[in-house]
């Protein structure tokens, strides 16, 4: 059964990926995925990573950040490392040279080389990655595995598939109890609760900032149409605490003209100091806008409320874990579904609509200081990649 199975999925998609090619050649013409789509769908400078080694595959640019606390407790010579998306391989390639972005499923039976451990992060759920890989003698984990509320129904529906793909997975490192209980539905075996793996990589200040006066409310990894709704939130709060100090991060570098341009008008109309980062170090002034990559995480170190983007928008939501190991109040917009684990892991998040933020931030006195619930223990997937070699 299981060997007709593998024939009949891999012809399926043998044929799918025939039918998508002149898709494919004009998806490659776009910016975003000229590296991507011609290494994964045509191989195009895609050299089969070298055999032997610890192989790691994580989707985005998060999950490979993630991976870090794994690979460094693990020989450089032996990493391997592949992912699906350019933000994830810019993380990955830092890691060893042996990095690639993984082909299409039909071309691994040529591409993959026979290797000793298989990782996979999370709900990458390629069935013939794990199948040619264990055929080939990998030991084959699925770590960080979660299923959240709104996708479970969706796998369950197609529960005979997963099957299959559990009967290639020899270990699996669930996130929560909850998760092991779902990822056992769809028919894994041998499931340990570890924790989240994101946790236990935060980012660390990398340099301490002087505090400043009075109340610090951060506007943190904000998108268009978010910083005009928090600054809006905090002059109503201006008008009860005078001293409050608002400091704005957009989340993409290529805004903050566009920021900065709004701050000003802002500021004028109600007459408000502000200053860009990049130009002035101090944090005294009423507006701050950081201008500047990589800062975020020492922002949060002095902030007293943390007002975080990318959810009052459906956008999905950004790491909460990284302001809440400083103990701020976090206010989050609703639409945070890509970070429901993340959420879940945190104590103390309120999480309200885009026309009640100023209420809420009005009310900051009655608001929780955020905490990370439980722990992460990445011994058990150390020491079962270890047996292995």
């Amino acid at each position: 059964m299981e060997r007709l199975f593998f024939f009949l999925y891999s012809t399926i998609v043998a044929v799918a990926y025939i039918t998508a090619l002149p898709f494919l050649l004009l998806f490659a013409l776009k910016q975003k995925y000229q590296r991507s789509i011609p290494a994964r769908f045509f191989l195009w400078k895609n050299t089969p990573l070298k055999r032997d080694g610890i192989w790691f595959h994580s989707c985005s640019f998060g999950e490979a950040l993630a991976i870090k606390p794994l690979v460094n407790q693990l020989p450089e010579d032996l990493l391997r490392m592949t992912t699906t998306t350019q933000t994830g391989f810019e993380v990955v390639k830092g890691y060893t040279k042996q990095s690639r972005f993984l082909p299409f499923e039909p071309l691994l039976f040529g591409w993959l080389k026979p290797q000793k451990v298989l990782v996979v992060m999370e709900a990458e759920f390629w069935y013939l990655l794990f199948a040619l890989a264990k055929r080939r003698g990998a030991k084959t984990l699925l770590i960080n595995a979660r299923l959240s509320d709104r996708s479970f129904p969706k796998y369950y529906k197609m529960r005979w598939l997963y099957r299959h793909i559990f009967r290639s997975i020899d270990e699996v490192y669930a996130q929560t109890v909850k998760d092991k209980e779902r990822l056992e539905l769809l028919g894994a075996s041998k499931v340990t609760v570890t924790g989240n793996i994101k946790l236990a990589n935060l980012a660390s200040p990398t340099k301490i900032l002087p505090k400043p006066t009075g109340l610090v409310v951060c506007g943190a990894s904000t998108h268009e149409g978010e910083e005009g709704l928090i600054l809006d939130a905090f002059v109503k709060l201006r008008a009860e605490e005078k001293n409050a100090k608002l400091i704005v991060v957009p989340r993409h570098p290529e805004r903050f003209e566009k920021v900065g341009d709004l701050i000003t008008e802002f500021a004028k109309e109600h007459s408000l100091q502000w200053h860009r980062y990049s130009q002035n170090e101090a944090l005294e002034g009423d507006v701050i806008l950081v201008d500047r990559m990589g800062e975020l995480v020492n922002i949060y170190a002095i902030a007293d409320i943390v007002i975080l983007g990318g959810a009052f928008a459906p956008i999905g939501g950004h790491n909460a874990a990284e302001a809440a190991q400083f103990g701020c109040k976090i206010i989050s917009g609703p639409h945070y579904f890509n970070q429901r684990d993340i959420f879940g892991a945190i104590e103390g998040i309120t999480v309200v609509e885009a026309s009640n933020l100023s209420r809420r931030l009005l009310g900051h006195g009655v608001l929780k200081a955020a905490r990370i619930k439980g722990e992460t223990n990445l011994t058990p997937i150390i020491e079962s990649i270890k047996a292995a070699l």
